[in-house]
């Protein structure tokens, strides 16, 4: 039997890495990430627990990778939905639709990260974190800013303090009044996005997370 070639075995790694990021969701978004251990994440995905140390340097690390893997396709997919618009603010009213969307469906994975993001590590470098930026920066370019090194941060900034407030244990805020104060700061019409009560059944929260994680060609 021939050796693998060194696009096989790419592929095979790339796959690997794949279920890891999905598994780490799914067994965050049930057991919460104090619960999760790594050995439960590389049993999920059926690789060798050798292999997590090898793709990440960390179980936070990990798990923020993959929730900024979610985002990144879940906001893709609101971006990219028919029908398909060029439309500025259509855009930047679905992508603030997307992420209050995961707060709303995915409380358990959402709250995790949050808390993740004030620990002594703070933001993960990483693929999935870049992609995220990058939508986000073309959402806001084409929103009309004359500025987005300094608008796309402050979008950032308006999105997690949404998301925290909406999480917060004891005293969360509706996602409906938060949706009203970020379209109304950024002047967008109501109806534009998916406004509350026209959400698909069941809205982001699809059990099957297959999608989000597949291999694609894009580079790294």
């Amino acid at each position: 039997m021939s050796p693998r070639s060194a696009s096989v075995n790419e592929e095979l790694r790339r796959r690997s890495r794949e279920r890891l990021l999905q598994a780490a969701v799914e067994l965050v978004s049930e057991h919460g990430f104090e619960a999760t251990t790594l050995g439960d994440i590389a049993d999920r995905a059926g690789s060798a627990r050798g292999l997590v140390s090898y793709y990440f340097p960390g179980k936070r690390q990990l798990v923020q990778s993959a929730v900024h893997r979610l985002m990144h396709r879940t906001l893709q997919e609101a971006l990219e939905r028919e029908p398909r618009t060029e439309d500025g603010r259509e855009q930047l009213a679905r992508a603030i639709d997307a992420i209050l969307g995961l707060a709303r469906d995915r409380p358990v994975l959402m709250r995790q990260h949050m808390a993740g993001l004030l620990q002594a590590q703070g933001f993960v470098q990483c693929p999935e974190q870049r992609r995220l930026s990058e939508l986000l920066i073309d959402t806001v370019a084409r929103y009309g800013s004359q500025d987005v090194a300094t608008d796309y941060p402050m979008l950032r900034a308006h999105l997690m303090g949404a998301v925290y407030a909406a999480l917060i244990p004891g005293v969360p805020m509706q996602i409906p009044v938060l949706r009203a104060e970020l379209f109304k700061r950024y002047r967008l019409d109501w109806e534009l996005g998916t406004p509350p009560g026209t959400e698909p059944p069941g809205g982001t929260c699809d059990k099957d997370l297959s999608r989000f994680f597949a291999t694609d060609d894009r580079p790294e």
